[in-house]
Formats: structure tokens, C-alpha cells, sequence
């Protein structure tokens, strides 16, 4: 059994250790006698910070010996020559080794503990002797990278100031010409070489080569004049890889390469790539090319006119791990012989970034929230959310700062919470559309390890908040009342009225601290929450949301805008269209100016507004119609006025027909509505509190509903026909009111008078004609 679990152990081993989280340098190359340095990483953990460092050479099997230690030792072979040293404020450890001989190389690790831990980098290192410059003296050595500029300095003497130029290059025994004062330049240098002076000065000329090429490294010779006069000086150049800066960053964190390539290709496009066997694939260029693998979480930006640009990519992932080459190149791809800087990037995947959500779901008019990850320990630093896009090179413009900037265009339905102490802060938006999928970033101007991303995915659906009524004009001096709906699965969330405003969302308090004051209450049975503003002011005009959260993590939220408006007069004027309104149609703006939901508006309407808006159908109504017209009838007589007989018996007849008319209707409405009651247009004189429950209407238990909704359910259920007669006060409710018959035979009384003495008139009228 045991040797079981042994196996086992041997064959997990290299499995581990390929995961280690220590990261350095695959390769190092040195020439003997010169010196290197080797620059080893590892997770930023106070344990690591105080374990053992070492460097050790691999031999046989499994065997490590160690050279040097943190801990204090050195080998023989290392003695007066090599250290070690830690550096804990940047998570690294440096391997210096001077005096390098051929016998140094072979293969080696850094790490932490003991050899047999796990946590190591392998580093394979290779001395060479160096190139020699053979017979030739004087010889200057330039060192440069690929794809950048050298220029080879050539001295010479006054007699030869007004000779013949020229360079070339050693290949073999002979000397191939690259350039001349004639304006000679070789096929293979065409547009890179030019050969100029300096100033005033006649004893140096210089050849400046541009793009430099591997094929462009080796010996090359000045020469100024001809023959044994002739002035000759040896130049080596060497055209080197660009070497590898070491990168280390943790999973989900995100990374930025810093490109310099020089101001000679600072109008030229410019690329990252990533390394793959012998091809560079392009990551992203300024030409509009980006790798799909990388799409929303990565930004090329122009640092200043002199080619610096800076390529950041956030939400690391493990398969980002790897060899990367930012350079410039007219067709926006590497090309040899153009500026290169590289990267080595090594993603760790015991990460001290918390776990966060790379993408978010939300449905059209609903919300999102949204938590951003920061440092703890920059806790006062500035927070930001952009939103990614994927014009061009892609930008981020700032939507939201935690220091009150909100992007008018997202104005009421954008807010950040700020929450010191947790390392982390909350981004809502709400009144989601379609357009607001996409990618979006958490930034701080602190560490800018911290900065994530997470793509936002909007479908259609329905909201789980809805606020009543939608449309809310507050009248000043008055009552508003809002009601929040939300589902039975949000009975254990703490529900919140805020006041949006660019700093945030002001949570109301939850009781009246002062006359003045906003208030919330729930009623948790029929799960509504209301806002009550009493009495409006103009201050209170702007967004108000309604939301769940627990502790503080904050759940969804719906958002209404409230408006302010002045009551003209003192009481709401009836314009001619309200006039001519159709009785059976609710005015929607009386609705809001109440303010109160239908449990609270108990009040009578108006009599005089409700005879303006609507018709009069009532038989007392018609007869107080006619009896106007007879008045007008006989007050036209008693002036005195000459009118023939016949000229007044035609409109007494037309009256006496009218009278029969209007008794007849009264008398069938009066049968056909002795069993119906009459509602008013807008608000009822039945209260709600009279029914035991709301189902008896027809309707369901959402106390929220407007009173236009519930009048509807009436309608529907019970078929009562909505007509507009004069309500009267609560007091008078309760006092006997006449039937329609007994005000028709009123009516009908006061008519029979009038046409008496309108034919007295007549009788003794004027006797001129």
C-alpha cells in the first residue's frame, strides 16, 4: 500500500511543479567573463517573503544542488562571485553571477523552501567565448536590437577630408561595398544606410543603418581615400534578439506592456502579438485588428507623438500566459527589421484577486449590479466604470466616478457605491436596453493590477419591481405617494427608497424625523413598498429608485422620475378639451396630483368640476335646461318689445312639445336605472374601505394599483354603467335624496307655472303691433 501511494506521489510531482507560481527566465545567455543576473518571482504572501531563497544546478535524476542561498551559504564554485539577493516589497529575488566561464553552462532552478518542494523555475543558461574580430585592429563592437538603427562612426585624417568615403562589409576574404560619398548604396541596404558629417567637422563621417536585420550583423570597415594613405577603422556589429521582460501577475488581474519603439516610427502602425512555435498571431494593431480570444478586455492606446503607445489587457486568464512582441510596421504585422520590444508573461494561478463575475445577465427595463474589486489598502483611491468599445484600437470612455461625474446620458439610471473597508464598490445601472449589452471596466487610479472587466448580456423580459403610478407629477404643497411592487422572493431583502443624484442614491430615512421629511413604509402582506413626499417641495423633483439589497450587496432597482408642478389658482383649471371629455374617461393627470394611492383618497370630488367634465344626464338636469330656456323665453317678452301673437304662440308650443319629451325620457331612464348606481368619472363616492375585499371588485390584492385600474376591474366584473352626476360630502351621504321620479314631477310642476304665466303675458300684452 504504501508504495502504492509512493507511486502515485512520483507521478504528481511533475504535474505540481509545473504549476508552481515561482516564475523567472526560461533562458539566459552570457559571454565569459562578463557577468548576468537572473530575476526570479513569486506569489506576494508573508510566507514567501520570509522563506528560504536558493539557486541550484541540476544533476543527475532529481538530484539540485544548491550554489547559493538566501539563508547565507555559498558554494565553492560560487565563492567571491555570486549572491543572492530578496527583494519582498516587489515579490522577487535576484541570482547575480560574475566572472561567467564556459563550465557555467548547464541547467539550473530558482525557488523557495527546499529543492524537493515544488516551488521552482527551471532556467537553462549558455555561456559562449564571444566573437573574436580576428586580425583586425581598432575594432569598435556595437551591440543593437533587431529592427533598430546603428550608426557607425568613421574618424579619418585632415588630408583625406576631401577624399573618397565608404563602407563595407567583411564576407570572407573580401569587402562588399554598402555605401559611398558617390551616393552609391547597395541593393541590400536601399532606403536603411546614408552616409553624412556632422557639422562643420572635416575628420569623422558617419553611416547610419536603419531596420537593422540578423543578416546585417559582422565586421565592417570605414575607409576615407585611397592607397596606402588611405584612413581604415573595424567595426563589429551585433544584431540581437529583443530580451524578454519579465512579467508577473495573478489570475484575473490584468497586465500593460509599455511599447518605446522610437520616434522614427512614430507614424507608423503599431501591433501586440503573442508568440506561437515560429509565427507572431497578432493580439490587437492600430489598424483595427483584434483577436476574438481577447475581445473586451483589451485597449491600444497612444501615450505621447514620439511612438510610445501602451497595450492593456485586463481579466487574465491562464491561457494568456506566454511570449508577447509589441512593434510598428506600415501593414500593422511583424516584419523583420523593424522595432520590436518583447514580454514574458506568467499568469498565476494561486491568485490573491477575488473571484468575480465576468458576466452579468439583466433584461430590458430591469437593472444590474454590478461589484468591482480594489486593493484594501487603497481604500481612498478614485473608481471608475467605462464602457469598452470596439471602434478603431478600442477606448473606454468613463460613464461614472466614485467623486460625483455621471454621464449625462446615463442621468437617474447610473449610480457607484462606494464601500471602504471591503474592498470593493457596486455599480447599478437600471432601465436596461439592448443597447446597453457590451463589455464594461472597474478602474481605480490606484494599482492598476485591480482593473477588471465584465460583459453585460441584456434579453427581453419583465422587470420583478414596478412602481405606481408611472407618470408622477408631484403638485406643490401637496401629497405624492409611490408604491414599489416586488415579488414574495424578495420578502427577505431590506427594500430601500432612494434620491438619485450624481453622488450616489440617497437611501429616505425609514420614519418622519421632522415635519419636512421624506418617509418609507411596507406593507409586507401584499408586498408594497410606498414612499410618501408630504408636502412636495420643489427640491423633490428629479429620480427616485426603489430597490432590494441584503447587508450590502445590492439586488435589483427600478427608477421613476418625479416631477414638480404648481397648482394655478389654487385649484386645477378645466381647459376646453377637459370639458369636452368623455364622461367615462379618468383625467390621468388628477391621478398624480393626489398624490395617494385608492386606501388613502378618500375625499369627494368637486361637484362644480365634475358638472364641466361631464354630461348631464340626470332628469332634474334636464329640467333646470328647460326651465332656462322658458325663462330666457318670457324675460325677452317682458321688455316690452312689439311681437305679434302668432310670432309668441310658435315658441310656446315648441316648449310645450320639449316638456312632454323630457317627462317621457325621464320616465323610461327612471325604469331602466332604478336598479343601477351611478359612479363618478374619476373618483367614486363608494369607498373602498366599504368592500371587505378587493377580490369583490373583480380585481386581485395588489394594493398598488391605481385607481383607474380598479374602477376598470369594476366595470368589468359587475357591468356598471359609468355615468357623472354631482357627489356630494361625506356628511350629507347619509340624508334622504330624492328619486328621479319625484325630481321629474318638480320639474314638470315648475314647467306647467312658467307656460301659465308665459300665456298671461301673451294675453295682456302690448297692444301696438
Amino acid at each position: 500500500m504504501r508504495l502504492f501511494v509512493f507511486t502515485i506521489l512520483l507521478a504528481v510531482l511533475p504535474a505540481v511543479s509545473t504549476k508552481s507560481p515561482i516564475f523567472g527566465p526560461q533562458d539566459v545567455s552570457g559571454v565569459v567573463g562578463n557577468s548576468v543576473s537572473v530575476t526570479c518571482y513569486y506569489p506576494a504572501t508573508s510566507v514567501n517573503r520570509h522563506s528560504r531563497k536558493y539557486w541550484c544546478r541540476q544533476g543527475p535524476g532529481s538530484l539540485c544542488t544548491t550554489l547559493v542561498s538566501s539563508n547565507g551559504y555559498i558554494s565553492k564554485e560560487y565563492a567571491g562571485r555570486a549572491n543572492i539577493i530578496n527583494f519582498p516589497e516587489n515579490n522577487t529575488f535576484t541570482i547575480n553571477i560574475a566572472q561567467l566561464t564556459q563550465n557555467d553552462t548547464g541547467s539550473y532552478k530558482c525557488g523557495l523552501g527546499t529543492s524537493n518542494r515544488g516551488l521552482y523555475f527551471e532556467v537553462s543558461m549558455e555561456v559562449s567565448q564571444g566573437k573574436n574580430p580576428g586580425s583586425l585592429v581598432d575594432t569598435h563592437v556595437y551591440t543593437k536590437d533587431l529592427g533598430r538603427s546603428v550608426t557607425i562612426a568613421c574618424p579619418f585624417k585632415k588630408e583625406n577630408a576631401h577624399s573618397k568615403k565608404s563602407l563595407c562589409k567583411k564576407i570572407g576574404q573580401t569587402c562588399e561595398l554598402v555605401i559611398d560619398s558617390t551616393e552609391y548604396v547597395n541593393p541590400k541596404y536601399k532606403d536603411r544606410a546614408i552616409l553624412f558629417m556632422k557639422g562643420t567637422s572635416q575628420e569623422l563621417f558617419n553611416v547610419n543603418i536603419t531596420h537593422l536585420r540578423h543578416s546585417d550583423a559582422g565586421l565592417y570597415v570605414c575607409q576615407a581615400g585611397e592607397g596606402s594613405s588611405a584612413d581604415r577603422n573595424n567595426a563589429d556589429l551585433q544584431v540581437l534578439d529583443p530580451k524578454p521582460e519579465l512579467v508577473y501577475r495573478d489570475l484575473r488581474a490584468s497586465v500593460a506592456f509599455d511599447c518605446d519603439l522610437g520616434r522614427e516610427v512614430a507614424d507608423v502602425a503599431k501591433y501586440l502579438c503573442r508568440m506561437n512555435k515560429e509565427t507572431c498571431d497578432v493580439v490587437i494593431n492600430t489598424l483595427g485588428r483584434r483577436d476574438p480570444a481577447f475581445e473586451g478586455r483589451i485597449l491600444l492606446t497612444h501615450k505621447d507623438d514620439n511612438g510610445r503607445f501602451s497595450v492593456l489587457i485586463t481579466g487574465l486568464k491562464k491561457e494568456d500566459a506566454g511570449q508577447y512582441l509589441c512593434g510598428a510596421h506600415s501593414s500593422g504585422l511583424p516584419q523583420e527589421g523593424w522595432p520590436m520590444q518583447a514580454w514574458q508573461l506568467f499568469v498565476n494561478e494561486e491568485s490573491t484577486m477575488p473571484p468575480s463575475r465576468s458576466v452579468v445577465k439583466g433584461i430590458t427595463g430591469g437593472s444590474v449590479a454590478i461589484v468591482c474589486p480594489y486593493n484594501p489598502k487603497e481604500s481612498s483611491s478614485l473608481k471608475y466604470w467605462c464602457r469598452w468599445e470596439a471602434d478603431g484600437n478600442g477606448h473606454c470612455p468613463v460613464l461614472v466616478e466614485s467623486q460625483g461625474v455621471v454621464d449625462e446620458q446615463y442621468e437617474g439610471r447610473l449610480a457607484l457605491f462606494d464601500q471602504p473597508g471591503n474592498g470593493s464598490y457596486t455599480v447599478i445601472l437600471n432601465q436596461l436596453t439592448t443597447q446597453d449589452a457590451g463589455s464594461y471596466w472597474c478602474l481605480t487610479n490606484g494599482d492598476s493590477r485591480w482593473r477588471s472587466t465584465v460583459e453585460l448580456q441584456v434579453a427581453e423580459g419583465k422587470p420583478n419591481l414596478e412602481v405606481t403610478p408611472q407618470n408622477a407629477i408631484a403638485v406643490l404643497g401637496e401629497t405624492l405617494t409611490l408604491s414599489c411592487h416586488y415579488p414574495c422572493k424578495y420578502y427577505s431583502h431590506e427594500k430601500y427608497w432612494c434620491k438619485w443624484s450624481n453622488k450616489g442614491c440617497h437611501i429616505l430615512p425609514s420614519h418622519n424625523e421632522a415635519a419636512r421629511q421624506s418617509s418609507v413604509s411596507c406593507d409586507q402582506d401584499n408586498q408594497v413598498i410606498s414612499m410618501t413626499l408630504n408636502p412636495v417641495s420643489k427640491n423633490d423633483e428629479g429620480w427616485y429608485w426603489c430597490g432590494v439589497r441584503k447587508g450590502q450587496d445590492y439586488g435589483e432597482t427600478t427608477a421613476i422620475y418625479v416631477a414638480v408642478e404648481e397648482r394655478t389658482g389654487g385649484s386645477r383649471q378645466v381647459s376646453p378639451v377637459d370639458a369636452n371629455a368623455p364622461a367615462n374617461v379618468a383625467p390621468q393627470e388628477e391621478v398624480v396630483d393626489s398624490g395617494v394611492s385608492d386606501n388613502e383618497n378618500k375625499a369627494i370630488p368637486n361637484p362644480s368640476l365634475l358638472e364641466e367634465e361631464g354630461e348631464i344626464n340626470s332628469v332634474g338636469d334636464q329640467a333646470q335646461e328647460n326651465r332656462a330656456a322658458v325663462d330666457a323665453g318670457s324675460a325677452d317678452e317682458q321688455k316690452g318689445h312689439s311681437k305679434i301673437l302668432f310670432s309668441t304662440l310658435v315658441p310656446l308650443g315648441l316648449v310645450l312639445a320639449g316638456g312632454a319629451v323630457a317627462v317621457w325620457v325621464a320616465r323610461v331612464r327612471h325604469r331602466k336605472n332604478v336598479d343601477r348606481m351611478s359612479i363618478s368619472s374619476y373618483r367614486t363616492d363608494i369607498s373602498m374601505a366599504d368592500f371587505k375585499n378587493s377580490r369583490d371588485l373583480g380585481g386581485n390584492d395588489n394594493m398598488g394599483a391605481s385607481p383607474d385600474l380598479q374602477e376598470t376591474a369594476l366595470e368589468r366584473k359587475d357591468e356598471i354603467v359609468t355615468t357623472t352626476e354631482i357627489a356630494t360630502e361625506p356628511e350629507e351621504s347619509k340624508k334622504a335624496k330624492r328619486s328621479s321620479k319625484e325630481e321629474a314631477d318638480l320639474a314638470y310642476s315648475a314647467f306647467l307655472l312658467q307656460s301659465s304665466n308665459i300665456a298671461a303675458q301673451v294675453h295682456d300684452g302690448p297692444k301696438e303691433a
